[in-house]
């Protein structure tokens, strides 16, 4: 989780774009479209979009927020530095005195959802209702969320949110003691869903209402919505179920034709520098798409399309804020910690930084995070150091004797671990084939699971033993800054917990961090949550995931972003000109 820093494969202008994504689009906002300005650009990313709805467990780990962001705007977005960037063209945010921590949030006056329907408080009290944890109903094993939600850091500190049906202004106020730190970061860009459009498919008119009174019966409606009434397949859609609340809308999904994105004339903000923009997702032919001069954007995973030429474009490799791992069941062949161990200690960490890690896969210069021995904390923290002390040098290179000793310390005389991932992944395969290489010898054999229709709950269903994959289990573009995005997802009870791991003593731990900012606490505390976490084995990192973003020449505003946002955060400033 390195600060990224850039290698160049070919000429890469980047000052040039980072200058010109201010004053291009700030001009083509205020005056018509230039004569040779290109219309419509592809945008290719390294994942599937299957769903409206980035929030819920299986939206999180798709595409949705890369393509999204500019589509379902929010208090917020992450910028290419990690960190959560105010959005003041929906709203500002500003905290009250008082023993709690209150923030008051207001929207935009002009705020509106392309269908005409006003941006509301509705809107974030239904996220606060999702996120929450609050709303459950019986289940096979006793209570269970009703909202399918990836995560609740934050919202679950949330104690309550004043706000009148239909209103532009909000009073957010959290749990007294638990003032969390990085409320900045919520009810950011694709967190905020239309109320309207959940209510009224749910036969809810007073989501607000339905919320505040607890009334089981009507929120459980809505969660059903929530969870599933936003899927996207390519195909006919009801657009009237996708309104937007940004400079662009969906328009059409289909195979042949991507997703379209198109301007959204009720925008109340500048004017997008383009009006229409195709995103490619992971399956499409990037290849022939890019003979065909119909993708001007590519952001994916460096070295996970083999052979794909990326010839006349100008192309940005670094290291991002998502963690390459492996995520590892707690049942099955890893139903005990012995045997999580014994998989870790056969595994080439070192050798998958030097081999798969590196950016640009042809450098040999260091550039790159190095092999990475904290899952919860980044290195230019200054915590950063009690953190990654707990591994203490043991899972760096294989140990076979190690694993050995350790599989045998669980009972199995052999282990078969099945690598699940979203498929097809160039560098994700060679990872797999690489592990099962090392971990032969220690009487581990590694099956390749990689599909693509995989998706992480797999894992929790035992169809797979490990996901390899980002922060959170995330296939393509993932992480932030914000440290709460790694610690809660391996949180019991959090959505995004692919593993479904439990020890009380770092939920505590993960539940303090949220809140104390004191350095001695956050030094004190991540020390030990990792040494927990090296113990139980619930994931193992690898390295920060290596992006790339490239764009035609020509292109100008794109500005590389290896976080979740993706290089489509800004997509509203693209340009080309010929």
């Amino acid at each position: 989780m390195n600060t990224p820093r850039r290698s160049r494969r070919r000429v890469v202008r980047a000052l040039g774009v980072l200058a010109t994504a201010a004053t291009v689009g700030a001009s083509v906002a205020a005056c018509s479209e230039p004569a040779d300005q290109v219309p419509s650009l592809g945008f290719a990313i390294d994942n599937v979009v299957t769903t409206y709805n980035a929030n819920t467990v299986e939206g999180a780990a798709t595409g949705a927020v890369a393509a999204l962001g500019r589509v379902l705007t929010g208090m917020n977005y992450v910028g290419p530095s990690g960190a959560p960037v105010a959005d003041t063209d929906f709203g500002t945010a500003s905290v009250l005195p008082g023993d709690a921590l209150t923030v008051q949030y207001r929207l935009n006056p002009a705020s509106v959802y392309s269908d005409g329907v006003p941006v509301s408080c509705d809107d974030l009290v239904l996220a606060w209702a999702a996120g929450s944890g609050r709303f459950t109903r019986p289940g096979e094993g006793g209570p269970e969320p009703m909202f399918d939600a990836t995560s609740r850091a934050g919202y679950a500190d949330i104690d309550r949110i004043d706000c009148q049906p239909g209103s532009k202004d909000a009073l957010v106020v959290f749990k007294r003691g638990r003032s969390y730190l990085d409320w900045r970061s919520l009810f950011g860009a694709t967190e905020l869903m239309p109320a309207h459009v959940a209510g009224q498919a749910a036969g809810v008119p007073d989501v607000v209402g339905a919320i505040g009174s607890g009334d089981a019966d009507a929120v459980g409606r809505i969660a059903d919505f929530w969870n599933t009434g936003w899927a996207l397949a390519p195909g006919d859609l009801d657009t009237a179920k996708f309104p937007s609340s940004g400079p662009y809308k969906i328009d059409s999904y289909t195979e042949d034709g991507g997703l379209v994105l198109v301007e959204n004339d009720r925008w109340w903000g500048n004017k997008p520098a383009t009006s229409r923009i195709v995103v490619w997702p992971k399956g499409s032919d990037v290849q022939s798409q890019l003979a065909d001069g119909d993708v001007e954007v590519v952001d994916i995973g460096s070295g996970s399309m083999a052979g794909l030429d990326l010839g006349g474009f100008e192309v940005v490799d670094e290291p991002s804020r998502s963690v390459e791992q492996l995520v590892l069941g707690t049942r099955g062949v890893f139903a005990s910690a012995d045997a999580r161990r014994a998989f870790a200690l056969c595994l080439p960490r070192q050798a998958l930084y030097d081999q798969l890690g590196h950016p640009g896969f042809d450098r040999t210069d260091g550039l790159g995070s190095g092999v990475v021995d904290s899952r919860i904390t980044a290195p230019d923290t200054l915590f950063h150091p009690s953190a990654v002390a707990a591994e203490g040098g043991i899972y760096t290179d294989p140990d076979i004797p190690g694993a050995k000793a350790a599989r045998e310390d669980a009972g199995e005389s052999s282990m078969t671990v099945r690598v699940g991932y979203l498929a097809p992944d160039d560098r994700r395969a060679r990872t797999v084939r690489e592990i099962a290489a090392s971990c032969e010898a220690a009487g581990i054999t590694v099956e390749d699971a990689g599909s693509p229709d995989f998706r992480p709950g797999a894992l929790g269903a035992g169809d797979v033993d490990a996901v390899l994959a980002g922060t959170a289990a995330a296939a393509g573009a993932a992480g932030s800054s914000v440290p709460t995005d790694a610690s809660f997802a391996l949180r019991s009870g959090n959505g995004d917990n692919a593993g479904g791991f439990s020890n009380r003593r770092y939920d505590e731990i993960v539940d303090q961090l949220a809140v104390d900012g004191s350095l001695a606490g956050r030094m004190s505390l991540s020390g030990e949550a990792e040494a927990i976490l090296w113990d139980e084995m619930p994931s193992v990192p690898l390295f920060d995931q290596p992006r790339t973003t490239a764009h035609s020449s020509g292109m100008h505003g794109v500005v590389p972003n290896p976080t979740r946002s993706g290089a489509g955060w800004n997509m509203d400033r693209w340009i080309l000109l010929r």
